[in-house]
């Protein structure tokens, strides 16, 4: 397998809030590719993006546990374990038709590596275009 194979073949990674009540699953590369913000809330969380298109992610457990917060244009659905408190992932406001997962919730077992660079999320207007392609199939 090629290096290029090897960073876009996708494996299963399992992850979810600190207390284990809501957990997802999703499909992306072993090694992880995010993103952190530095907006108001992901940098006050430290929140690491991981998106993905919808259809690759899936609630397995906890449906019933979570807390919905939106704030600003509403756009962005940010949903919390109702037991823990943990934001472990969210519908963001860039990529609508996406899921991001925090990539700090995602059981380590699988993750081969991560490489992160930074968002500019205080000038988000200017920048979310950036993110787009993140969430197509």
């Amino acid at each position: 397998m090629s290096d290029a194979s090897a960073a876009t073949d996708l494996v299963l990674h399992q992850g979810g809030c600190h207390c284990g009540q809501v957990r997802w699953e999703i499909d992306a590369p072993a090694v992880l590719h995010t993103h952190s913000c530095n907006c108001s809330i992901c940098n006050l969380t430290h929140y690491q993006h991981l998106i993905v298109p919808k259809e690759r992610f899936r609630l397995v457990q906890g449906e019933e546990q979570l807390k919905r917060y939106t704030f600003g244009s509403g756009i962005a659905q940010h949903y919390f374990c109702g037991n823990c408190g943990i934001k472990s992932f969210y519908v963001p406001r860039s990529n609508p038709d996406g899921v991001s997962v925090h990539a700090r919730c995602i059981d380590p077992a699988t993750v081969a590596g991560i490489e992160d660079e930074p968002f500019d999320g205080q000038n988000w207007e200017q920048n979310a275009g950036a993110l787009a392609h993140l969430s197509k199939a």
